[in-house]
């Protein structure tokens, strides 16, 4: 709507006339028909057409004002968001799976060429742990079976076990002439683990035999952990075993046929203590993930074993043996 001035019309405010739009003109001509009460009407519709139009101008102004407001004040808003505030689309991820961490190595062992013997050999055995991810790395003993633990508190470790026993073979040593061959023993069984206190472990394993021996074994241990430093470890204590009959037969016991090639008198072992002993260990890290270690083990063969005519004209009830390994630590997520 525009407003022009017109001097010589001196009914309008300050000689302004509305020049209205096309709607509001056809209006104002429609009802300006001449006459002097037709210019009276178009003239007061004029003014109400007029007013509506800076009424509804107004109304307009203010309400792009607000928008224009509340525009600025989203903008800012944004625009002071810290980074990431809003992920974008896809950024979830699940959790990811339970990891786990696996524990292998090897060791290479000085000891009696069998179990009873006075000579020695020189034989690799593997090392292998498992343990959830996240939790402290486990202290192992020599002589520990591998195994896992199923239940865990944090004093008490209960889970199955298991044990490899090297095959005895009569070439092994002129000793076993006429003995015959021993086969691999596979012991399962599970272990019970408890710590007094930081520095003070105990540890019972049971296990079944098969292959080898068909018989139950037990041993029972103790041992004093000292951390010398964060990456060295120094520990020790005493060790005993039993075994049944069965797993002593194979190894000590001498049948007539075997008495009749070896000369050795016939013997029938009895289950019962199979030794008692001690053994020290140092232990160090060099990452981590990577560990060597050293170890005495020292065993004294009692009852059944100890009494064995193998052992007593052919060996020795005291066994010793050392041992020198490395082992490396590995994390994997669990698959299923």
């Amino acid at each position: 709507m525009k407003l022009l001035m017109k001097p010589s019309d001196r009914r309008g405010p300050a000689g302004a006339v509305a020049v209205l739009p096309g709607r509001a003109r056809r209006v104002y001509s429609r009802l300006g028909d001449g006459s002097p009460k037709g210019t009276r009407r178009a003239r007061g519709m004029g003014h109400i057409l007029v007013y509506r139009s800076l009424r509804f101008a107004a109304a307009a102004a203010a309400s792009l004002a607000v928008a224009g407001m509340l525009a600025g004040t989203a903008v800012a808003a944004d625009v002071g968001a810290a980074p990431g505030a809003y992920p974008p689309p896809g950024a979830y991820a699940p959790p990811a799976p339970p990891a786990w961490i696996v524990t292998i190595g090897v060791e290479g062992r000085v000891e009696p060429e069998f179990l009873g013997g006075d000579s020695f050999t020189v034989r690799p055995a593997p090392i292998f742990g498992l343990r959830r991810a996240g939790t402290p790395e486990q202290f192992r003993a020599p002589r520990d079976g591998a195994g896992i633990a199923l239940f865990e508190t944090q004093n008490l470790k209960i889970g199955p076990n298991f044990k490899l026993r090297a095959r005895r073979q009569e070439s092994d040593s002129s000793a076993l002439y006429g003995l015959g061959d021993v086969n691999w023993a596979f012991e399962v069984g599970g272990f019970v683990e408890y710590w007094w206190a930081p520095w003070l472990r105990s540890r019972a394993e049971v296990r079944q035999g098969f292959g080898g021996h068909t018989g139950v074994v037990a041993d029972l241990s103790a041992d004093l952990v000292v951390p010398v430093t964060p990456a060295l470890t120094l520990s020790g204590g005493p060790r005993l075993s039993f075994a049944s009959e069965k797993a002593l037969d194979p190894y000590f016991s001498i049948d007539p046929w075997q008495s009749f090639v070896s000369g050795l008198p016939t013997y029938q072992a009895k289950g019962g203590f199979q030794s008692v002993g001690a053994g020290a260990q140092a232990r160090y890290f060099w990452t981590p993930e990577l560990a060597t270690h050293v170890y005495v083990e020292y065993q004294r063969l009692l009852d059944g074993a100890a009494d064995s005519p193998l052992v007593q004209l052919r060996g020795s009830p005291d066994q010793v043996t050392f041992g020198f390994g490395v082992t490396r630590a590995f994390t994997f997520q669990q698959f299923w």
